[in-house]
């Protein structure tokens, strides 16, 4: 009977062990389902909590947008590099802020001395977005190398003349280069010179929100004594180790290091992405001069990168991408009557001319006044009211009212009236 009760006893022990490795096969088949579950769990927690901020974002814009202008106080003025300038504003009215979104950009109106009339300036916010100060950072630019032309009349205005304490007229954060940064996709920043200013709010902005995501950074200047913000770079680098840094000088001096003041002795180009990036899966974000701007988007379309991944800002119609102009006041003038453009209030009625790029030249030559700043579509000042007709815009602009044009942007489409 002992012997029976033994052989019972080591039976139900074996079936416990076989049950219990059941169990543990069961459990262990499960866990890839489970992780499945949990990272769709995290996915759709991140896409909840992204969309509240959003909405965040805009109920505060909403709240403490303004239209007009705002009087701001400089509460302080910092140099970066050469010629490069920070300057602090806080609201004179000691009202909140709205949250703008990184990459976008202040419009100045200022009083120069000798001037009839304000002049109209942008400039790209530099930090990430605060309810207590916006920061610009602005360039001195020097006379160009042709004869007869002045310098930078808003930066030399702002380096000489701007101090801390002074009072200074400003619209509301607008543009529509900005990145979102509780996105997850994978992006590239890159700033030329003085471009790197929407860059900086862009990284620090997503470090500050979303650290886990893949973000390389390429600054092109020539040597240290352009390099803006080189101690708050380094810092979010250190701090984050998803954002990846790629300091370009393309004239080092003798005392720049190479692997601690920058990683590369070269341009900014698609033959160093190609090198550098793991591939071309990400999302382009490019602000710099000219010769960057002109190049780098047609060389990253040639790398295979869609259109629809490349994001742009530039400085002005020098360096502003445009599409390709509509032919159709070109086609009307060839195969019958001129297109015409009236402006109303001057009492003008002329053809349009092959020979300008838009209507506001057109109404420059014309000797019809139209209020610029700009001139390339982003501050919003050469809005003018289209009485009739139609226009086309050769290339993408600030958002403004039903009805209206941005003068230094757009080209008749056929015969129109402008309130002008």
């Amino acid at each position: 009977m002992q012997t029976v009760m033994q052989f019972a006893g080591a039976f139900l022990c074996i079936l416990v062990i076989v049950q219990l490795f059941a169990y543990l096969w069961m459990f262990f088949k499960q866990i890839p389902q489970f992780r499945v579950q949990h990272a769709l769990s995290l996915k759709l927690l991140g896409e909840q909590i992204a969309a509240a901020n959003a909405l965040r974002i805009q109920r505060e814009q909403t709240q403490y947008l303004w239209n007009g202008i705002r009087k701001f106080a400089v509460q302080k003025k910092e140099y970066e590099a050469d010629d490069q300038c920070s300057f602090y504003l806080e609201p004179h009215d000691g009202k909140p802020l709205p949250i703008f979104q990184p990459g976008q950009y202040l419009t100045f109106r200022l009083n120069v001395p000798d001037r009839d009339k304000p002049v109209i300036r942008c400039y790209s916010l530099s930090d990430s977005p605060s309810d207590k100060y916006y920061r610009v950072t602005i360039k001195r630019v020097p006379p160009p190398r042709e004869k007869d032309v002045p310098p930078g009349v808003g930066s030399n205005f702002f380096h000489d003349h701007i101090n801390e304490g002074d009072i200074i007229d400003v619209q509301a954060p607008r543009g529509d280069f900005f990145i979102k940064p509780e996105e997850r996709t994978p992006a590239v920043l890159i700033g030329g010179g003085i471009g790197v200013t929407p860059i900086m709010s862009m990284a620090a902005r997503i470090c500050e929100v979303n650290p886990s995501r893949e973000v390389w950074l390429f600054y092109g200047l020539r040597s240290s004594a352009d390099h803006a913000f080189k101690a708050r770079f380094e810092e979010l680098a250190e701090y984050h180790k998803n954002l990846r840094l790629c300091i370009c000088y393309s004239r080092p001096k003798d005392n720049d290091v190479e692997g601690k003041d920058f990683q590369y002795a070269e341009r900014v180009t698609v033959d160093l992405f190609k090198k550098v990036l793991p591939s071309n899966n990400f999302e382009f974000y490019i602000c710099g001069p000219p010769p960057m701007m002109a190049r780098l988007p047609l060389a990253l379309e040639d790398w295979g990168v869609p259109s629809s991944r490349i994001f742009m800002e530039a400085f002005g119609p020098a360096s502003a991408p445009k599409k390709k102009k509509p032919a159709a006041a070109d086609d009307a003038a060839k195969s019958g009557p001129a297109v015409k453009v009236e402006f109303s209030r001057a009492g003008k009625e002329v053809d349009w001319s092959d020979n300008c790029d838009n209507l506001l030249e057109l109404a420059e030559e014309q000797g019809v006044q139209i209020y610029s700043g700009c001139r390339a579509g982003n501050c919003g000042t050469c809005e003018v009211a289209l009485v009739e007709g139609k226009v086309s815009c050769v290339q993408a602009g600030a958002e403004i009212a039903d009805g209206s044009c941005l003068a230094c942007i757009s080209v008749p489409d056929g015969n129109v009236v402008l309130d002008a």
